[in-house]
């Protein structure tokens, strides 16, 4: 911000406190990785500028986003979803009554949805250390620290024990498949905007920031304040669940508000 040029006496008290300001920094980020990172100043990628999430992905009204592959970065450094390949997260819970867990890795491989080479992340779900749900999550992000969600490839359990493709896999271009945003690069309280869209297999989540102020406690790092905590649902299912995410992390914890019980929380991040 510009401000009108000081007198001389003025100045030595800018710069002075300038100096405090900087040491304050400094301090600030020497804390370890797992730490609560309410003080830590994030910008996302692009500097957040640009088009809110809920110009470029309305929840409401004819939904067709305009892609512009021009407009994708080559990686995705988002503070609230960074991922970068070979980074591993690692989640525990409960679904109903049954223990889960839930792990999460980031590939090196990339898929070409609309043009836009999408980020592959690896998504197992197991039970009593036998995966139920296998599913590949395609991301991408915009020039303005948006993440788009182009699609996954999704595998469940049937009843007989056998593990066959999800009704609501999807891809960005293919049957009427249309890419959402699943974190923004500038998130605002109040802010709503539609996370995927695939009419035909009734993929119609939609998100809403509640605070950029959020506390929890987890597993790995122990309690994590400043998060972004949002409110995801989708029109077709009774159920709200809310999600917590730690700049510089990611998501740390998810839990069902609404609808039946359901909670995890990360246990480990590795890398490879």
């Amino acid at each position: 911000m510009k401000r009108p040029s000081p007198t001389a006496t003025s100045a030595v008290i800018v710069i002075a406190l300038a100096c405090i300001g900087i040491l304050l920094v400094v301090m600030t980020g020497c804390g370890s990785s797992g730490s609560s990172s309410s003080t830590t100043t994030v910008t996302a990628a692009g500097g957040g500028s640009g088009p809110p999430a809920s110009t470029l992905a309305p929840i409401h009204g004819h939904y067709a986003p305009k892609i512009d592959p021009a407009n994708f970065a080559t990686k995705i450094d988002n503070p609230y979803w960074p991922l970068k390949p070979g980074t591993g997260y690692h989640f525990k819970g409960v679904r109903g009554t049954t223990a889960q867990t839930d792990d999460e890795t980031v590939t090196s491989r990339t898929r070409n949805i609309l043009g836009i080479p999408s980020t592959a992340v690896r998504d197992i779900v197991s039970e009593h250390g036998k995966p139920v749900e296998r599913t590949v999550d395609y991301y991408a992000q915009d020039k303005y620290g948006n993440v788009w969600y182009m699609g996954e490839d999704s595998f469940e359990t049937n009843s007989k024990g056998q593990m066959v493709r999800a009704s609501d896999s999807w891809l960005a271009g293919v049957k009427g498949g249309e890419p959402g945003i699943i974190m923004p690069g500038n998130p605002k309280p109040g802010e709503a905007y539609r996370q995927e869209y695939y009419p035909p297999g009734q993929a119609l989540d939609e998100a809403r920031v509640l605070s950029l102020n959020g506390t929890t406690k987890v597993p790995y790092g122990g309690q994590h304040t400043g998060l972004v905590v949002t409110s995801e649902r989708s029109p077709l299912e009774p159920q709200t669940e809310q999600k917590y995410y730690d700049p510089g992390l990611g998501e740390v914890m998810e839990k069902l508000v609404k609808g039946h019980h359901e909670q995890f929380s990360l246990v480990n991040i590795t890398h490879s």
